[in-house]
Order: C-alpha cells, then structure tokens, then sequence
C-alpha cells in the first residue's frame, strides 16, 4: 500500500487527469448535444470519457518510461549538469521516485476505466459542467436582449429564428471561452514546472554546498 508523498503525488495526477478527461467529455457532449441537436446517451459519453482516462494513462505511462530512462542515464554521474534535465547520481533517488508516481497514476487511471460507477460520475459532472456553461452564456444573453412575448408582436414567428441565434452565438462564444481557458490552463502549468525546475535547482546547490562543508 502506498503512503506519504508518493500516494499523495498519485492522488493529485488522478486528480488532475479526471478533471482533464471530464473537460474533454464536457466538449463532447456540447458538440454532441448542442450543436449537432443530438440526444444525450449515457452509454456514449461512458465510451469518451473512458478513451479519454486511457489517454491520460498513457500520458502518465510514458512520462514514467521517460524517467526511468533519465534515472539510468544519471545513474553513476557525479560531474555537474549542464541543463535542467541533465541529471546525475544525487538525482536518482528522486527520478525513481516520480517514475513510480506517474505508474501509479496510470495504473489507477485505467482501473476507473473499468469501474462503471466512476465513468458514470465522470460524465453526469461533465454533463453539469456543459448545462452550466449554456446556462450562463443564455442568462447573460437573455438578460440583454430579454423581451416579453406580450411585448414582441413578432415573438411567435420569429421564436424559431432566435432560438437558433441563440445556439450559433452562444456556442460561439463557448468555443472562445474555452480556448481562453485551455491557453490559462496552458500558462499555469508552464509556470508551475518554471517553478518546480527553480526549485529543484536551489535544491541541488543546497546540496553540492552540504557536499563540499
């Protein structure tokens, strides 16, 4: 059984995997739903939101691989490292142990693959999330150009035109919200490895200076 960091480590990427694959999902079912005016089948959604965990766990497969090949590279090492991913042997500890969290993650990613209950989950959160997004893009909409039908002698003709208008425009605009938010999403997690490499360098001086006192 896993316990302490690496089990928390493997808890936050299944975290962080979910919410991916429950955005994949959500994308799926506004194009599914909205946009081409299909039904939504649950049995469907399961099968995305299924693809997409094994997507992930692949990811995370071969961000393992990747590092179990740079802890045997480093193995034996002691010059110092020209780059940032240029490890040594103090590093190897350290990559054996990430190399076994990113296994986890997608050990644990492919055994909710197989767990009807957790895709399940998955999709109704999808499902709520692409419901929230409309919601919000109809009030905001609606809000602006609302119009009591006693008000519009033209409500009854003219309902269908608007209804359509209504779903082009507003998935219009879902479709840059969610660009906005894949290029937030981008930037922050540059910004987190920034700062992870930052600090696994202040972590390597602390070390070479303990070496050499």
């Amino acid at each position: 059984m896993l316990v302490g960091r690496t089990a928390d480590a493997i808890g936050e990427g299944v975290a962080i995997a979910t919410a991916a694959a429950k955005l994949a999902v959500k994308n799926q079912i506004l194009v599914g739903t909205i946009a081409r005016g299909g039904a939504f089948e649950i049995d469907h959604y399961m099968d995305v939101a299924r693809a997409a965990l094994l997507s992930m766990a692949k990811e995370s497969d071969d961000a393992a691989d990747l590092l179990t090949r740079l802890r045997k590279r480093a193995k034996g090492r002691h010059s110092d490292p020209h780059g940032t991913h240029d490890y040594r042997d103090r590093d190897v500890r350290n990559l054996r142990r990430r190399a076994k969290q990113s296994a986890g993650v997608a050990e644990r990613l492919r055994k909710m693959t197989e767990e009807p209950e957790a895709l399940g989950e998955l999709v109704e959160e999808a499902r709520a999330a692409a419901w929230s997004d409309v919601r919000g893009n109809l009030d905001r909409r609606l809000r602006v150009e609302g119009m009591r039908p006693d008000q519009d002698p033209d409500y009854d003709r003219m309902r269908d035109a608007r209804m359509q208008a209504l779903k082009l425009v507003d998935l219009q605009a879902l479709s840059s919200e969610q660009r906005a938010r894949r290029k937030r999403a981008k930037a922050a997690e540059k910004a987190a490895e920034k700062d992870a490499a930052k600090s696994e360098r202040s972590t390597r001086r602390e070390a070479r200076q303990v070496g050499d006192t």
